[in-house]
């Protein structure tokens, strides 16, 4: 692969495509899917020659169409997300992987065992060259107790290793082509990235509703949430499916929620009690 220096310039643009993406949702009250995939993204001149996309010119961030078989669109394949779950000097499908389950389909995964060796302490085998991260993995995976969780995210993971660790597309690794298919532990079968986020957003989609209500309506709480919360992130997600996942149904179906509106008047009652106990004891 060609070395690729990254600049303090490009960071910046990686960080700005996610907000600038993130913020076109809100603003434009566009679904919520459009997270997992869509057919734009933003991007300013070096950023685009980075992910090795043609005709965007000037420092400017701007929303540019994609091609219709582009393997790019939705965060999971911004620059920005595909670098912080790799490591310095390889990817992770381990990071990405848990990422994706945790982060946007709403299931935990344990933490690791102690005392688990690197991937790369890991290999047994001498293959005669460098082991691809995939190879690396099914030698870790022999182990049962590892095979166990990582059946679980890395078929995600992997699913993004055509993307390296500062997000560029490629089709080899070590010489090797790479395969960036899986199956899933609920069955789905997928060849690469453009698939998995299909099934993301069609069978798996209800989970995907699921997590982000959970974690807006967390952030809005400040709180874990309880059993009890499970009745209104139902009505929340219900109402998502049936508005194709509009941000505004999202926001204001927390705002309206029991527990915001609790959780106001808790707030409002204990401003009205701190304002009279200041008003006693000038």
């Amino acid at each position: 692969e060609p070395r690729i220096y990254f600049e303090r310039s490009l960071r910046s643009a990686m960080r700005d495509e996610t907000i600038e993406y993130f913020k076109y949702i809100v603003k434009e009250d566009r679904s919520v899917l459009e997270l997992i995939d869509s057919n734009y993204t933003f991007l300013n001149e070096e950023l685009a020659g980075h992910y090795g996309i043609d005709g965007v010119e000037g420092g400017k961030m701007r929303r540019v169409e994609l091609d219709e078989d582009s393997p790019r669109g939705g965060v999971l394949t911004q620059g920005a997300l595909l670098v912080v779950t790799s490591n310095p000097t390889r990817t992770s499908p381990v990071k990405r992987g848990v990422f994706i389950l945790e982060s946007m389909m709403g299931s935990s995964t344990p933490s690791p065992p102690a005392n688990v060796p690197e991937l790369e302490d890991a290999a047994a085998e001498d293959l005669g060259r460098e082991p691809t991260v995939r190879e690396l993995l099914e030698i870790h995976r022999d182990d049962a107790l590892c095979s166990s969780c990582h059946a679980r995210f890395d078929p995600m993971g992997m699913a993004l290793e055509n993307f390296n660790a500062l997000g560029v597309w490629r089709e080899e690794e070590e010489g090797q082509p790479i395969d960036a298919s899986g199956t899933l532990l609920s069955g789905e079968s997928f060849s690469n990235i453009i698939e998995l986020k299909g099934i993301m957003k069609n069978e798996r989609r209800e989970d995907f509703l699921r997590c982000i209500t959970e974690k807006l309506i967390t952030y809005a709480l400040g709180r874990g949430l309880e059993y009890y919360d499970i009745h209104t992130i139902d009505t929340i997600v219900d109402a998502l499916e049936a508005d194709e996942g509009r941000f505004s149904t999202l926001l204001m179906g927390i705002i309206r929620s029991a527990p915001f509106q609790k959780m106001r008047r808790e707030t409002q009652g204990q401003e009205r009690l701190a304002s009279m106990r200041d008003a006693a004891n000038p």
